[in-house]
């Protein structure tokens, strides 16, 4: 790999500056690619940009930038892409700093901006030694997420178009999911999301995944499935709860339920009453015990030493099944009536069963 460090002036990496949704983000006489698809979206906080133009005006060095040097002579930012767009977004005039915009600036310290020399580092070899150049500069920054690693090896098409529906600021994921999904669009959470519920669905990998779709010209398939997920959601349960919705697996949920003959209805009441239930303590886990009426969901909260310890004295210490005699350290608290036919966990509703006893129970 051949490398090499350059001093090229901000005037120059502006020159032909675009970013929109067509071109992406496209400097330096229209020959540098700012925004490649393995790089991450905008994601500097104003005071991060407002740093990089106050470094500018004081004069201060920056630290060094790394391109990459394609076989058409054109060039793909590799790392530096926060600091790039800060100031080529300042030079157009998209936000102000310390209540100026660029046009406010006097004569030399427009020209000052202008004239800054950025240090970059230019290289030059195949795909992979510019990728494993790629993982190895990005150590030092901002950690790169798993999916942002992805997207460095699955380029083309098909990851442009999933990105603008599941990665961009106000993309259409956000506008028809957003209180469902956690994290961050532009982080790759939603993307990473998406591709984790259709992999699942197809028992294969994320990355098994993008390798298959990879040099497909649109994301349909990934486009259409995610939102019969949400479609299924909202339609399974109406009423949206916010934190106990939201980040769900519900992917998951889909892949396995969505051919169960669910009530909308019946499942209110029955979340109504589970919200209410005082030993429930995981109410996150309601949406998943409605549809697979597994109690595990829902973390059911245990007797006290207390109440095990007054059933003991109570029995005597004989487990009621097997009418056998244990110390209380053999044995387990049970529900006599159980919690999902309306038992409480209450004293009066305790017994202690011998291990083997009440495993079997449980088994039946």
């Amino acid at each position: 790999m051949k490398i090499k460090l350059h001093e090229i002036k901000v005037r120059d990496v502006i020159e032909g500056y675009v970013d929109n949704e067509i071109n992406g983000v496209i400097g330096y006489k229209g020959k540098l690619n700012i925004r490649p698809a393995f790089q991450r979206e905008f994601i500097y906080k104003d005071k991060q940009r407002d740093e990089v133009i106050r470094t500018m005006l004081k004069n201060f060095p920056l630290n060094v930038m790394y391109w990459v040097k394609n076989d058409n002579g054109n060039f793909e930012l590799l790392d530096g892409q926060q600091r790039t767009i800060s100031f080529c977004k300042y030079v157009a005039g998209n936000f102000s700093v310390d209540y100026r915009f660029f046009h406010n600036l006097a004569k030399e310290e427009q020209e000052q901006i202008l004239n800054y020399p950025l240090m970059i580092y230019i290289c030059e070899g195949t795909d992979k030694e510019k990728l494993d150049w790629f993982k190895i500069i990005n150590i030092a920054s901002m950690e790169l997420t798993q999916q942002e690693l992805r997207n460095a090896i699955y380029t083309g098409e098909w990851l442009i178009e999933a990105k603008r529906y599941l990665s961009k600021p106000m993309c259409p994921a956000i506008q028809i999911a957003g209180k469902y999904l956690s994290g961050s669009p532009i982080r790759q959470d939603y993307l990473e999301t998406a591709l984790k519920w259709i992999s699942e669905s197809q028992n294969i990998r994320i990355e098994d995944y993008m390798s298959k779709h990879q040099h497909d010209t649109n994301c349909n398939e990934l486009w259409l499935y995610f939102q019969s997920v949400i479609n299924w959601v909202k339609a399974t349960f109406p009423t949206y709860r916010g934190k106990l919705m939201k980040g769900l697996d519900w992917g998951i949920y889909y892949n396995k339920y969505k051919d169960k003959n669910c009530d909308p209805k019946a499942f209110e009441n029955r979340i109504l009453e589970l919200i209410d239930d005082e030993d429930v303590t995981n109410q996150r886990g309601i949406y998943e015990y409605l549809l697979d009426d597994n109690e595990r969901h829902l973390n059911i909260r245990a007797f006290s030493s207390k109440m095990a310890r007054t059933a003991y004295e109570r029995q005597n210490g004989i487990c009621p099944k097997c009418k056998e005699h244990f110390d209380i350290e053999e044995m387990q608290a049970d529900h006599i009536t159980p919690w999902s036919k309306g038992g409480r966990t209450s004293a009066d509703n305790c017994q202690m069963l011998c291990a083997d006893c009440n495993r079997r129970k449980s088994d039946m």
